[in-house]
């Protein structure tokens, strides 16, 4: 419960669209949790994400269900009136910082903060690492806006935060607080749900969920699957959109082999009961800051095979799964292969693991402890925006 002698801030999220992606969907976990934490939680959608069915805002109902104001721009992705007309929404609704996500809000919501005088700070989602000199530097402008304009910036794992000091110089402004997200919710039986997946008695399931982009690793996935020993009772379930589903569902679909062993759910809203339903997490990721789902998977006390990239480590802590090199079907393929082994043949083991993994959750990752620390980061922000504002005063006095 909210404490009532505490005061509530108001926040302002700002985001470059309201569609499907890990830092939309995050922003629903904060929503869950900021009430208790003292926070008035604004969202704001700079443009729109535009698909082959139409304008994807598949956020903002869950967002307006737990009460959350949702404003959505529609704005150009280079409109410099957003600024303008962004700064004086904030005035409006007299908000008292701006939190900002994604290059293209960082810049626009950054901006309109410092035009409406208030402090905002902004959480590092990707490793950007350049693959030519123009993304090079498109990297380092996007850093520097970032430096400029953000009194904090959050990285979620220590992956993140070494790559932003590396690129931007800049090692004071940058805090390490990873996400967190609120206890899962199952809403179904997940007997049925594992029947309607078409998951044998006596099989395994594992679930991916993830966003089907090259960078996910589902093309390394499905390598690995078809190197799986054939006798291996183990069904995989793959949920989640993007660009490459279409390709990712021809290739299981022309695959005697993965027919047989891969289900392609798509975007699925019931991640929760996918993951409570399987009996251990698989994320193939080539590149990833701090994934959602294996934060998801821990506090469903689910085990975790993924690669050894990014802010995963961060997550799959000692115990908790098994990390294999990345981008390699035949690590990934053994990684499985051990993981349904000890499933089938040590339930003591197994059993260790879940334990970890929930364990891991409760310590680190929990919704609560999250916004603590985000609450408290605000409150810093704030303080030394009014500090700094008072300094300047007494200059000007002088003067």
């Amino acid at each position: 419960m909210p404490d009532p002698d505490r005061d509530v801030l108001t926040v302002a999220h700002v985001i470059h669209s309201l569609g499907a992606g890990g830092a939309e969907g995050l922003l629903v976990e904060v929503a869950r949790a900021a009430p208790a934490a003292g926070i008035r939680m604004l969202v704001v959608g700079l443009s729109d994400e535009h698909t082959a069915s139409g304008v994807d805002n598949r956020i903002v109902p869950p967002l307006l269900d737990l009460g959350v104001k949702v404003f959505e721009m529609h704005t150009g992705r280079y409109d410099v009136t957003a600024v303008f007309r962004l700064a004086g929404l904030l005035r409006t609704e007299r908000v008292d910082i701006v939190h900002t996500h994604l290059k293209h809000a960082d810049v626009v919501g950054g901006a309109a903060a410092r035009l409406a005088g208030i402090p905002s700070v902004s959480t590092l989602h990707v490793i950007d690492v350049p693959t030519s000199r123009m993304h090079h530097a498109r990297v380092k402008l996007g850093l520097f806006a970032r430096r400029r304009l953000s009194s904090s910036v959050i990285a979620l794992s220590s992956a993140q935060r070494s790559w932003y000091a590396r690129y931007s110089g800049d090692d004071e402004s940058i805090v390490l607080l990873p996400n967190g997200i609120g206890e899962p919710e199952v809403a179904v039986d997940v007997s049925a749900l594992r029947t309607e997946l078409g998951v044998p008695a006596g099989a395994l399931l594992a679930v991916c969920v993830s966003l089907m982009r090259p960078e996910k690793g589902h093309a390394v996935l499905l390598e690995a699957v078809r190197l799986l020993p054939g006798d291996l009772p183990l069904v995989l379930a793959l949920a989640g959109d993007g660009p490459l589903l279409d390709d990712i569902r021809s290739s299981v679909e022309s695959d005697l082999l993965l027919r047989e062993r891969v289900r392609v759910l798509g975007f699925r809203s019931d991640a929760a009961d996918l993951i409570a339903a399987s009996d251990f997490v698989i994320h193939p990721s080539l590149e990833d800051a701090l994934p959602t789902a294996l934060i998801s998977a821990l506090a469903a006390a689910r085990p975790i095979v993924a690669t050894d990239v990014g802010g995963i480590p961060d997550i799959v802590g000692p115990g908790c799964g098994r990390l294999v090199e990345p981008g390699s079907p035949t690590a990934l393929s053994a990684g499985i292969a051990e993981m349904a082994s000890t499933a089938l043949s040590d339930q003591a083991a197994f059993g260790q693991m879940r334990r970890s993994a929930r364990a891991r959750y409760e310590s680190t990752f929990s919704a609560e402890m999250w916004l603590h620390n985000l609450r408290a980061l605000y409150q810093g922000a704030i303080d030394a925006r009014k500090h700094n504002g008072r300094l300047l005063g007494r200059e000007k006095g002088i003067s």
